[in-house]
């Protein structure tokens, strides 16, 4: 799958939305991917991470284990790993840190890759990654389906994605005067609406 492809499956879910976001970081952003709107639909999300599985096989080689951010993170990191033949487990924040959780484990012969449903700043991937290096096993990189920092964002590992877009976001304060006469709409997940 092409990275057109990609972007297409989020046009067709009316999932690219465009106009003044707040971002969950608290950067503004003219762009705005709801992924819920995709994920919502078994089969497109089925055929994404597909495309995903196969990009990880082809970077990093056999993986036992798919480890991924709850919330986000979780439905495309199960459906990756179903693809790809192996388990699928998630951290999740306790006392504001991400921990494995649920008795989840991570063997010290087990390669992993961390996979997100998008990267944009990479704070979330990062505290990620610090979970899954406190447990045995192999760290083999970390992957997405939208890399919205166009492989800008460090996250410590090599990131895969299957499609990478150059979206702007600024800080409240910088904004260009066309973002800047819209009104701020505040989607997504963290105790936002939409």
């Amino acid at each position: 799958m092409n990275e057109e492809e990609v972007l297409g499956e989020f046009r067709a879910a009316g999932a690219l939305l465009e106009g003044h976001f707040i971002l969950s970081s608290g950067l503004r952003s003219p762009l705005f991917l709801q992924k819920m709107l995709v994920f919502q639909d078994p089969v497109r999300t089925e055929r994404l991470c597909r495309a995903l599985a196969e990009t990880i096989r082809e970077r990093f080689g056999d993986v036992d284990v798919i480890v991924s951010p709850a919330m986000g993170g979780v439905i495309p990191g199960y459906e990756t790993a179903r693809a790809l033949g192996c388990r699928a487990i998630f951290v999740e924040r306790e006392e504001g840190e991400f921990r494995l959780r649920r008795n989840f484990e991570i063997r010290q012969d087990e390669r992993i890759v961390m996979v997100e449903d998008m990267v944009t700043t990479g704070l979330s991937s990062r505290e990620c990654i610090a979970a899954i290096r406190r447990h045995p096993g192999t760290l083999l990189g970390a992957a997405c389906l939208v890399d919205r920092s166009n492989g800008q964002a460090d996250i410590g590992v090599p990131l895969v994605a299957l499609a990478r877009l150059d979206v702007p976001a600024y800080p409240a304060d910088q904004l260009p005067p066309e973002l800047a006469a819209l009104p701020p709409v505040k989607p997504g997940s963290r105790g936002l609406g939409a």
